[in-house]
């Protein structure tokens, strides 16, 4: 009766890792997806900033900032929100410059992000 109450106990054990260690890093490569992607629309958003175009910066800064949204949970994606917020701020005021500086200090906060 023990032995066959362990096997059932063994069973559901292993059935529970095979399913929920691949859902555990499912979502971690959800989140890896996410900081890449901020990463290079923060890229983006900073080169075209460089060009003079406030209106491309803004653009690529308001889609880094929603990718960095889904994945900042540590202090390197809060400040990389922080710096894309304010970086489609200056660019819909047209000032690519700042929204260049913005996008390239989120750029560089977000890869931190681990």
């Amino acid at each position: 009766m023990m032995r066959r109450v362990s096997r059932s106990v063994m069973l559901v054990f292993g059935i529970g890792v095979l399913v929920g260690v691949p859902a555990l890093s499912g979502s971690a490569l959800a989140t890896d997806k996410h900081v890449a992607e901020a990463v290079e629309h923060a890229k983006g958003a900073a080169a075209h900033g460089k060009e003079g175009h406030a209106d491309a910066c803004v653009e690529h800064a308001s889609e880094a900032l929603k990718h960095a949204q889904a994945a900042a949970k540590n202090p390197h994606g809060a400040e990389g929100v922080k710096h894309l917020t304010e970086a489609v701020k200056h660019g819909k005021a047209g000032h690519a410059d700042a929204c260049t500086e913005h996008a390239e200090a989120a750029a560089m906060h977000l890869a931190e992000v681990k």
